[in-house]
């Protein structure tokens, strides 16, 4: 059962995990853990079980509405007035609610992949924390059961991925490779049709045989994926209007995610 703690101090250590929260997601600060924000992500970290919650920090005036999501946790939960809890965190906190959760060890790419999931992303580059979250959302929304990411591609586990992903990041396992051509030799190797997103991709997303288990690459927005890892790979396209060949990344995984599950066994 959860442990409510009252909280009337910023400075007690107690709660210490949770004191400057932007500052310490811009420093990279927490360590071993993360931080998420609001109901509905909270609300997947209790029940995905992927990664252990290790307290909740609650506004006074939310406690009653916020019980049935925590009660029957071992955690404790702090309470604080929101007063109280903004100058903790160091900003409004509309939401009423934060949490602090443990990261554990790191996934193992090769391991995800030998579950054979049929519908993998692999993300290259990419470095906007609302394009991850976003397409950490569509691959939850569409199936895809891993995602990759390589090295210059930003923390899924970032607050603010995270509260866009609406706990995406928190059901779909994902671990990092150190660059996309590594990540291309792993799908190869593992059998997967390792397909590159691109408008300048030679087949349409709809020409791909629904065969073999899919892994769908996407680069970051403006240069998107390389000459090397488009040469390394099956390259694919979204056709759009004459004149305009540029979608949101985010949204881009989104049709081409509904595309490729489109046939195939991903619930």
């Amino acid at each position: 059962m959860a442990e409510i703690v009252a909280v009337a101090d910023p400075d007690d250590p107690r709660i210490a995990a949770y004191r400057n929260v932007r500052d310490r997601d811009l420093a990279g600060g927490h360590g071993g853990r993360f931080v998420a924000e609001g109901e509905t992500v909270l609300a997947v970290a209790l029940t995905a079980g992927r990664f252990r919650m290790e307290s909740l920090l609650v506004a006074e005036n939310r406690v009653a509405a916020l019980e049935p999501l925590f009660a029957a946790h071992d955690l404790p939960v702090f309470v604080a007035p929101m007063a109280v809890m903004e100058a903790i965190v160091g900003f409004p906190i509309h939401r009423g609610v934060l949490g602090v959760g443990l990261r554990g060890t790191p996934a193992d790419p090769a391991a995800l992949l030998a579950a054979r999931p049929p519908l993998v992303v692999g993300l290259s580059g990419i470095a906007n924390h609302d394009n991850v979250g976003g397409i950490f959302r569509n691959a939850a929304a569409f199936g895809a059961r891993a995602v990759l990411i390589d090295g210059a591609t930003c923390d899924p586990l970032y607050r603010k991925a995270l509260r866009v992903s609406v706990g995406g990041v928190l059901k779909v396992p994902f671990a990092r490779v150190p660059d996309t051509l590594a990540m291309v030799d792993l799908l190869a190797a593992a059998d997967y049709a390792v397909l590159g997103l691109s408008p300048r991709g030679a087949r349409r997303l709809d020409e791909i045989p629904r065969d073999r288990p899919a892994a769908l690459l996407l680069g970051t927005e403006g240069p998107g994926l390389s000459d090397a890892v488009m040469a390394a790979t099956e390259t694919v396209r979204i056709d759009m209007a004459g004149g305009f060949d540029s979608l949101n990344v985010a949204t881009t995984s989104g049709i081409a995610l509904y595309e490729l599950a489109r046939g195939r066994t991903v619930g």
